[in-house]
Formats: structure tokens, C-alpha cells, sequence
């Protein structure tokens, strides 16, 4: 999604459920805003869906293991190692039950709001709004993830 021709042009693109951390780099992550910025037309947007990076929880060191869900026949862990110099996070999820065991990898490269909304600005692409989630609850300190909508520039 970094550099594959979308086409276009869109008056709206978007990408959710934190799609975009999954470019392993910043570099990556701004050739997508740049990606997207030439596929959408003169005020069109850029919606993205992400978490807010929780770095409480790799407070014991860069590392947790963590039970997300445990069931009568059923234990799912996630195991991450933290990168605070990367900005990233690998984890292994951890699928234990009476069929056996499974391992899922996944990483992300997270960004912070202001970092995101600076590959936006390069990529011509303004902040227009920002959500604390799609019922566009206001966004502030506590919040644990955002709704952000890119204005591609006019002019």
C-alpha cells in the first residue's frame, strides 16, 4: 500500500483497524501518505484508524506476556518484545487449546498523532479532524486510538 498505484482519483481513501502500522518503517509510512495524496482529488480525503501507542505496559523492560482471553478449553497469550528506538512491536499470539498450539506473528511500526499528522503535512495532506473513535468521540489524553481525516491541500 506504500507504492502500489491506487488509481483514482478518490474523493475518499482510507485504512483501518491500524492497517497502516503494519509499514515496517517511517520511511514506508510516508511514501504511503504520498501514495495516497496522488490518488485523491482536490479535497478528498485520507481517513486512518489507529491506536494510540500504550508504552505502560513494556514498563518491565522492552518485553510482556499478556492474557488476552482464557476460556474452559481455551488460553490466548500475546508475547511482544518492544523497540522504542524503532518504534516497534513484535508479538507472538499465542493460541493454546485441545486442538494443539498455534503461533500468529505480528509487528507494527506505530507513530504518534503528531508524527502521523507531519507525514501528512509533507505528503500535502492537512489534518482536517480528529476522533477518539468512529462515533467521533472527542480525542484527548485518554484516549486509546483516533479517527484521523487528511484534507488533501487545494491550490
Amino acid at each position: 500500500m506504500a507504492t502500489t498505484p491506487l488509481g483514482g482519483p478518490f474523493g475518499l481513501v482510507f485504512t483501518v483497524f491500524n492497517t497502516f502500522f503494519g509499514l515496517m518503517t517511517q520511511s514506508r509510512q510516508v511514501e504511503c501518505f504520498a501514495n495516497v495524496s496522488r490518488s485523491i482529488d482536490e479535497g478528498g480525503r485520507f481517513v486512518l484508524e489507529c491506536f494510540v501507542p500504550d508504552l505502560v505496559r513494556y514498563r518491565d523492560g522492552n518485553q510482556t506476556v499478556r492474557v488476552i482471553q482464557m476460556k474452559d478449553h481455551r488460553l490466548q497469550l500475546n508475547a511482544s518484545v518492544h523497540d522504542p528506538v524503532g518504534q516497534r512491536v513484535t508479538t507472538q499470539v499465542v493460541m493454546i487449546g485441545e486442538d494443539g498450539v498455534q503461533l500468529l506473528p505480528v509487528g507494527g511500526r506505530y507513530a504518534w498523532p503528531p508524527e502521523i499528522d507531519l507525514m501528512a503535512r509533507l505528503a500535502g495532506l492537512e489534518l482536517e479532524a480528529r476522533f477518539g473513535g468512529w462515533l467521533k468521540e472527542p480525542f484527548d489524553g485518554r484516549s486509546t486510538s483516533h479517527i484521523s481525516v487528511y484534507r488533501r491541500v487545494t491550490g
